[in-house]
């Protein structure tokens, strides 16, 4: 693994603070010849810093797909991604690597663990990959934990913690490094109402940091208050855009 230099930002123009996430015409095709199958059709979409935007609709909809498209973990079969100013469509494989180390966060449904190391030390990764020190690190990502009610596990192993504590690692590992862009996969999936609420203000404390860009994909309606828009999606495609106000009133985006 290249350690990236954490003064030296490869990406200056990525900063989301002005321009936000955007997708323009994003088409998406799996398979070949006759069987080719679209999944995705023409996907226009901001997603403006500051706030918590909320991706739903029926599992095979696409949802999971177009995230993946936004962090330039696939690439679309026509049609451009922005992340600030900069293009990721327009990105070689080993520039989206550094690209999502630096300035994507993650958290997935699957928590991606590593079994050797503690919650600390693997809520620390995406530190160490910018260079920090894993001492150091792994203290940063401590106090996140505490935050959590991960304090007295945070020197455990995965295989010792629940599938609702090992989410709380994958969590803390995601906000860390203090990304642009947060992608967060079902992050309420495996906890309980307590716990999600508790996720989901900690998620809400980076939303409204007008330099970052939060998008959560949920089944979970319990969580629905915390959204500032919800975009739902059927078929592949966005049938719905609207806007979560104070009173809970619902308004087109």
């Amino acid at each position: 693994m290249v350690a990236i230099d954490p003064k030296q930002d490869p990406f200056p123009n990525s900063t989301v603070e002005e321009l936000g996430v955007s997708a323009r015409d994003v088409v998406m095709e799996f398979g070949t010849g006759s069987i080719r199958q679209r999944v995705l059709h023409e996907i226009n979409l901001t997603l403006k810093p500051g706030e918590m935007t909320f991706l739903v609709g029926p599992s095979g909809c696409g949802k999971t797909t177009l995230i993946s498209i936004l962090s330039s973990i696939l690439t679309p079969t026509s049609g451009d991604v922005q992340i600030g100013k900069t293009k990721l469509t327009s990105m070689g494989n080993g520039q989206k690597v550094r690209f999502r180390r630096k300035h994507i966060g993650f958290i997935f449904q699957q928590y991606n663990l590593l079994p050797y190391l503690t919650a600390a030390e693997n809520a620390a990764v995406t530190l160490v990959a910018g260079g920090v020190s894993l001492a150091k690190a792994s203290q940063e990502a401590g106090e996140m934990l505490k935050h959590l009610d991960m304090g007295d596990h945070q020197n455990k192993f995965p295989a010792q913690l629940s599938g609702g504590q090992q989410q709380r690692i994958s969590i803390v590992r995601a906000l860390l490094h203090k990304p642009d862009f947060m992608v967060c996969d079902e992050p309420t999936a495996a906890l309980d109402k307590d716990s999600g609420h508790r996720v989901m203000e900690l998620l809400k404390q980076v939303a409204c940091d007008s330099k970052r860009v939060v998008i959560v994909v949920t089944h979970d309606n319990r969580i629905y208050p915390f959204a500032d828009r919800i975009i739902e999606m059927s078929d592949g495609r966005i049938v719905g855009d609207r806007r979560n106000s104070p009173d809970g009133q619902q308004e087109k985006a």
